[in-house]
């Protein structure tokens, strides 16, 4: 499943908490959990495009940088599979 998230910083972000969010990242591609994360202008923050086996397995791992920001997730559905819903 893929999964969008809008992100604002709680802070300012420090090496440290990238530094933290980095190592969190490598543990989750370790679990089979693929995190892209994009710094963006405007109104957010961050975007990120989680892919993840079920709801609850992208849930923990975005529960897992909630000290960081905070955070709206869309599930999102590949064009071609939305296609055929139609």
């Amino acid at each position: 499943m893929i999964f969008i998230t809008l992100g604002k910083w709680k802070q300012a972000p420090k090496k440290e908490m990238i530094d933290q969010a980095t190592k969190r990242l490598e543990e989750l591609e370790k679990q089979g959990i693929k995190m892209r994360v994009h710094w963006t202008l405007g109104r957010y923050d961050v975007v990120a495009f989680t892919e993840a086996p079920t709801e609850k397995d992208a849930m923990k791992a975005l529960l897992s940088f909630q000290n960081l920001v905070d955070t709206e997730t869309m599930v999102a559905v590949p064009r071609k599979e939305a296609i055929k819903l139609l």
